[in-house]
């Protein structure tokens, strides 16, 4: 499958005003989803106060949106006032979306857009029993250490290039348009 398109859906960056959708994914997540991605059961009031701030903490935040609707998010989050040596990664994937390689490709993207930040460690973190989250960082070649009931992963982004500082890029614009476009399609529907 491509990087762009999918038979359903794209995948592309979220943009701030698009915080709706995260939140409405993030809602939609089953209890124990919840669970793996944030470690603990949380409330609704929880993600929606999270959703809400999703960009006041310098998050890239990538989905895989199908009809509309986010299904699946990665988020890397800057450790610090401004981008520096470390950042942190997340993942959430809708049940019905498991097991299609959407964690594997955003957590892809993720690591670029660490890269072409000039992030020199990732960090993810998940509960021990959290099997996928794990099989995705090792996949992308993550060093995997347990502590205290939870796995910290580690990666290591190569050096940002011509070649991956282009690819977001032209990912970005893509991205912006198929936004607008889906803004568009909305309001004549709404209309």
């Amino acid at each position: 499958m491509s990087d762009h398109a999918r038979s359903n859906g794209i995948v592309r960056k979220l943009w701030p005003q698009e915080q709706a959708k995260f939140r409405d994914h993030l809602l939609r997540l089953d209890k124990t989803s919840r669970t793996m991605r944030f470690a603990h059961g949380v409330s609704d009031s929880f993600i929606e106060d999270y959703a809400a701030h999703m960009t006041d903490a310098g998050s890239t935040i990538f989905a895989y949106i199908e009809d509309g609707e986010v299904r699946a998010a990665s988020e890397l989050k800057k450790l610090g006032e401004t981008w520096g040596r470390e950042a942190e990664a997340a993942l959430s994937v809708e049940v019905a979306f498991q097991e299609k390689g959407l964690g594997t490709e955003l957590m892809g993207r993720v690591i670029r857009a660490a890269r072409n930040r000039g992030v020199h460690l990732i960090y993810m973190s998940c509960l021990a029993s959290n099997a996928k989250m794990q099989a995705i960082a090792r996949k992308h070649e993550a060093d995997l250490r347990f502590e205290m009931g939870e796995v910290i992963g580690e990666i290591v982004p190569q050096e940002p290039n011509y070649f991956s500082l282009l690819a977001e890029a032209v990912e970005d614009r893509m991205g912006f348009m198929m936004a607008v476009l889906d803004l568009q399609r909305r309001v004549v529907k709404a209309a």
